[in-house]
């Protein structure tokens, strides 16, 4: 059956792929207002806007909203286009700003621990931060249960050379690596369950934070990164490393997570549409 849902639908996507960005675009508009009939997940969005906006009013709620559905079929049809980018459009659509400390991090062969959110088009992150720098960009992150599609997104976020390892390997590929310099990517803002995670407050709400990138970072003692990824204009953004700890064994516990989630948070304050307001970030409760 896997196989038969790939088949049927995979020619529609790599036609999607295919279109000029103009085009992708003018599709991601029309998506747009399918998305907003459908309702898809608007319970969710809506209530996660309002708890982390509590001083916004209805209409401007509703705006936030509209715009974010606006913003996450771009999103999706950015991610579905990069089976077709060249190396060109890679650094054009996702400029990396150089920052020498990294640099001189590499020549010192420096390994180091990136966190980063669901914020802005994390997916063109990656290939931007591979083309534009000396390091080993190793993303981790969740297979899909559709094998076939698995092997599509696989292909996709590999194809400039970044390398991907699925979350139960972490530490596994870490300790694999230790003698090589690498940047091990980790998007950090997902719902944690109650024996993984470190509590703290974000966007105005108790939230569980994943405590691994902690733990990951204080064991290998890597510097650790905040990627931020900045929206210049539609179809555009900026890659803008940070460095948030350079020695994260003199950290005390909860120091990293408290810096990268209070981060994330200034950068979602600035602009909200582009975070995953669909994601529901708040299911786990405090016990």
């Amino acid at each position: 059956m896997q196989r038969i849902v790939f088949y049927l639908v995979y020619p529609f996507l790599y036609l999607i792929a295919a279109l000029p960005f103009g085009a992708l675009y003018k599709l991601s508009d029309v998506f747009y207002y399918l998305f907003w009939i459908s309702g898809y997940r608007k319970k969710v969005v809506f209530e996660n806007l309002r708890k982390s906006f509590p001083e916004k009013s209805g209409a401007e709620i509703l705006s936030l909203a509209k715009s974010y559905y606006r913003y996450l079929c771009d999103l999706t049809l950015e991610t579905l286009k990069t089976m077709h980018m060249t190396e060109s459009q890679a650094r054009e659509r996702c400029i990396y700003r150089k920052a020498d400390w990294l640099d001189k991090m590499h020549e010192e062969k420096k390994s180091i621990l990136i966190v980063m959110g669901h914020y802005g088009n994390w997916e063109w992150a990656g290939p931007s931060f591979t083309l534009n720098t000396k390091y080993q960009l190793v993303v981790i992150y969740r297979p899909l249960s559709n094998v076939y599609f698995e092997e599509m997104m696989v292909g996709m976020r590999t194809k400039f050379g970044t390398r991907i390892t699925p979350v139960e390997q972490t530490l596994r590929e870490m300790v694999a690596n230790r003698k090589k310099v690498t940047a091990t990517a980790l998007i950090a803002d997902q719902a944690a369950s109650s024996a993984n995670s470190y509590w703290t407050t974000f966007l105005h709400q108790d939230t569980s934070v994943f405590n691994g990138p902690e733990k990951l970072a204080v064991k290998f003692n890597y510097p650790v990164v905040y990627i931020n990824v900045k929206r210049i204009k539609r179809g555009y953004y900026e890659l803008i490393p940070e460095l948030l700890f350079e020695n994260p064994k003199d950290t005390k516990e909860g120091e990293i997570l408290e810096k990268f989630t209070q981060r994330l948070e200034e950068e979602i304050l600035r602009d909200p549409v582009i975070w995953l307001w669909s994601h529901r970030r708040w299911k786990h409760k405090r016990a």
